[in-house]
Formats: C-alpha cells, structure tokens, sequence
C-alpha cells in the first residue's frame, strides 16, 4: 500500500472553476492521461447532475485502466426520505464504479439552516447512505464537507459526523476544508485529533482561497493523513484546489513519499489538461512553470552556470523542465553566453563580440522590446550584431488598407509589399481579416518565387502589448508572434509606435528565422 493515495478531482471539482470546461471526449482524455501518469483516483464527475457526466461514465464503463480506478460523486440521501427511494443515490450505483464518493453536511450550520433537517436525521443521512452502497459491494469514501469550520465551532458533533459514516462502513473519511480559509497549524492539530480519535484511514481535501491549500494538505498529511485529493494545475471552485502538480513532486521529490512511477511526465500532463480546458498555461507554476527555472538576472547566471544549484532547488528534468537562461537589459555576459550556446553561438566570456551584444540588447530593451519568449529574434539580433546575417530580401515598400462600406455592408483590409529579391522584383496585393493577417498573405506571395518552403511556415499566436498607456494611443507597442512548421515552434518581436510596423517587423523576423535553417547556405 502506498503511504499516500493520489485522488484527482479535475474532471469534477476541477470544472466548478470559472471559464473551465470538458467536452464528454475531454474528460475521457484527461482520464486516460491521468491513469497513463499513474494517479490512483478518478472522480469522473457526478452522474446524476448533468448528461455530460452521465455520459463520461457510460463511456469510461467500456474502456481498461491501467493504474487508476474511477471514482462517482454524489451525496447523501435526502432529508425524509429512504435511501432506496433517492434517485441521487440510484444513479451513483447505476454509473458502475468501483469507487463512490459522497459529501456529507458536518456542519450544524449548514443541517439546520441549508439542509433545513434535525442534527440527529442528518447522521442518519450519513449512515443510511455510506450502509446502502457498500451492500451494492462499492468502496466509499466519504467527504466531510466544512469539516474544520465544523470541527472549530462543534468539535463533538463534528466527530459524530465522521463516526457515522466509519460505522456504516465507509473505508476512507476525507476531511474538506471547503472554504479554505484554514491555517496549516489548525489543519494538523486537527487531522491529529481525528486520527487518534477515530482510528482509521483519513484524506484531506483542501481549497486555496488563502493561498494554503498545498501548504494545508501536506499538513495534513504530516499529521498522518493518507490521501490527497486535487486538480491539475489547481482548478476548481473560486480560486481553486489543492493543486496536484505542486503537491505530487513535494511529497515525491522533498518529502520522499513515492506518487507516481515517472514523475518527469508531470509537465506534459499539466500542458495537456490545460490545452484540453483552452486556459493558458501558469507561467510561474511551481516545478513545471515556464519561469520555474528560468533565470534573468546577470549575477544569478553566472552562478547556476557553474552550480546549478545554487539558485535552483531541485533538477528540474525530475518534473519534465528544464532551466532556461534569459536575455535583457538585468543580463550580464554570463546570460549572453549561455543564450548564445542554446542558439549555436560560441564565444569566449570577455570578446569583444559578447560586448557589443550585451550593448545592443540593452539599448533597444530600453525601447521596449523584450526577447524572454522572442528567442528567434534574438538569434538574428546576434548574426546583425556580428555583421553575418544576409536578409531575404530588400524592402522598398508596403502600404496597408481598410475599407468599411456602411451603403454596400462590406469591410476589407488590403496589404501590398514591394520588394527585391534574386536580382528581380516582386510587387503584390492581398486581402486578409486584418491587416496583419493581409500583410502576411501579401508578403508570403512576394517571396513564394524565391523561397518555396515559405508554406511550410504558418503564424500560430499573435500578442500586442502597450509598453506606455501614459500615452494614450501614442503609446509603443510590443507584437510578438509565435510560428511554427509543425515540427518545431519559435517566438519573433516587433516594437514601433505603430502597431502594423510592429506587426512586420516580427513578421519578417519569423521568415528570416526559418530561412536560416531552410537554406544552409546562408552565411
């Protein structure tokens, strides 16, 4: 048996967070890469809610898991009411898994005034429900809702709660901090008192509405909890759950507490449920954020170059990371090497070539641009420092245009470019949704005769920022645009006063880029 139990709440809890959603195949992919990751639990949802989560679990029904077993959510009968008569209670059963969890009011607050029934009818809630579906040979576990707000106002009738459901049969009580705005001392104290009081497996289920719920659960768990249920990337409820990729590497990789048998899959499952909910990735997620072990300031550079280390808690390929060097105005020559080396240059520290890079990045950052996720446009920032660097083309012009006509209900956005390339001239015109996108359409016309692996590239993000609100709509503006040719993906940025200007400069920026790689012999 492991020392703690890993139970994934996404597909539920998770989809009670603002702006999170799962299609019925959603769910039944973020499942599937769970158990592939090796969690132990899957709460699919609760069936009698909605059809969506009826359905999840007819399909989940058919399929094999390897390591995790699915779990159906539900409550506690009905006030007044048989067991065997609750429809709720029926449709937990009729979802066929091994696995029932139901929530319980531990609360007086919530049975007198929510519930609207007497203290004694809502233990026998409890204990009717927990009895009925371990005759039905399923394995419940039973969530104590508001247990610690509970515990901290009725300490006696909270424990009666949890007696209840041990006494019917439930095989784990989980202790929930539904509002979570319990402290990780109070969490201990009290998961102690539970265990010692009650003698038998408890969990913990935590929410993070003061930033605690990973700090609470290992508290818990410190006390001798057993399992931890949460979400990927913390979704769910308000500002969220226990967040499983936080909590998983601490007990693994700190705490020495196995989870999962490969841990170094943590990032990808993270990206994928993210990409699946459409919600941008956290940055500066513990462990598996982008920034998570990145590193900008030039004294910090130096440092992990020599001693990963000294500014790095932990290797970050344990997690499926890896440290990333940045480039700014902060840089010193220790950043402009090792960047350089991500990118195929080589210098020695101290050449006059790394100083005039290092000069050259702190000069037009004090412009505005920023190469943190603009890695391309950092690359040929080198080779034009160091003069090596050969342009597709020679630009004489380009012009955008938009028309709206209110009598014929109609709008267009017109780009032409006009350039030279090869020893001969191209002039075009297209149409687009916008003018960057006419912009693109027009100049990948005029290079389409001199490059043919120009379609091979295609524009995947496109961010403006405004460097200066102070000004109005005078204000600079930073575009940073994402390509990609479906093999490998690369950041270009453009900064101008104008937002088209800005637009091509990281347009242009992304051709060149590839252009490097697709015809080696550029010098």
């Amino acid at each position: 048996m492991k020392p703690v139990t890993i139970y994934d709440t996404t597909l539920r809890d998770g989809t009670q967070g603002t702006g999170i959603s799962f299609s019925v195949l959603d769910k039944i992919r973020v499942a599937q890469k769970l158990d592939s990751f090796g969690v132990d639990f899957i709460e699919g949802g609760w069936p009698g809610s909605n059809p969506r989560d009826a359905a999840f679990f007819a399909e989940a029904a058919k399929l094999t898991w390897k390591n995790a077993r699915i779990a159906a959510f539900g409550s506690t009968r009905r006030g007044s009411i048989a067991v065997e008569a609750d429809a709720q209670v029926r449709v937990l059963l009729e979802a066929q898994t091994p696995i029932v969890t139901i929530v319980g009011k531990t609360w007086l607050l919530h049975v007198t005034e929510v519930l609207n029934v007497t203290a004694e009818e809502n233990l026998s809630m409890i204990a009717d429900t927990v009895s009925h579906l371990k005759k039905h040979g399923r394995e419940v576990f039973y969530d104590a809702e508001h247990f610690f707000d509970s515990f901290k106002d009725d300490p006696e009738y909270s424990l009666q709660t949890l007696r209840a459901a041990r006494d019917a049969g439930a095989d784990l009580l989980v202790l929930c901090d539904t509002n979570g705005g319990t402290l990780p001392g109070e969490i201990r104290h009290i998961t102690a008192t539970v265990i010692a009081d009650l003698k038998c497996p408890v969990g913990i289920h935590t929410h993070n509405d003061c930033g605690l719920g990973v700090a609470n659960a290992l508290a818990a768990i410190e006390a001798g909890a057993c399992q931890v249920q949460g979400t990927i990337n913390g979704y769910g409820e308000r500002v969220g759950n226990c967040n499983l990729t936080t909590i998983i590497p601490t007990l693994q990789v700190k705490m020495g507490i196995a989870c999962v048998p490969d841990l170094t899959a943590l990032r990808e499952v993270s990206r994928f449920v993210d990409e699946l909910a459409n919600v941008p990735q956290d940055i500066r997620a513990p462990y598996i954020g982008t920034a998570a072990f990145t590193h900008k300031g030039g004294l910090h550079v130096h440092a992990v170059q020599k001693i990963s280390r000294t500014y790095e808690h932990m290797n970050p390929a344990l997690v499926g990371n890896s440290q990333t060097i940045l480039v700014s105005d902060m840089s010193g020559q220790s950043n402009i090497l090792a960047k350089a080396s991500e990118l195929g240059f080589e210098f020695q520290k101290g050449a006059p070539e790394v100083s005039a890079i290092l000069k050259k990045v702190k000069e037009i950052e004090s412009q505005g641009y920023e190469f943190e996720a603009a890695d391309a446009s950092f690359a040929l920032l080198i080779r034009r420092t160091l003069g090596r660097h050969t342009p597709l083309f020679d630009l004489k012009e380009y012009h955008c245009s938009f028309r709206q006509s209110n009598q014929h209900a109609f709008t267009t956005c017109e780009a032409t470019v006009k350039l030279h390339a090869s020893g001969r001239s191209e002039y075009t015109v297209e149409e687009g949704d916008g003018p960057v996108n006419a912009l693109d359409a027009a100049l990948r016309k005029a290079l389409r005769p001199f490059y043919s692996w120009i379609d091979k590239v295609r524009l995947t993000d496109y961010k403006v920022r405004i460097i200066d609100g102070t000004r109005g709509t005078a204000a600079r503006t930073r575009v940073l645009i994402v390509s990609t040719d479906g093999k490998s993906t690369w950041g270009t940025v453009g900064v101008s006063d104008n937002i088209i200007e800005a637009s091509w400069l990281a347009l242009v920026d992304s051709y060149e880029f590839y252009g490097l790689r697709a015809v080696p012999e550029l010098p």
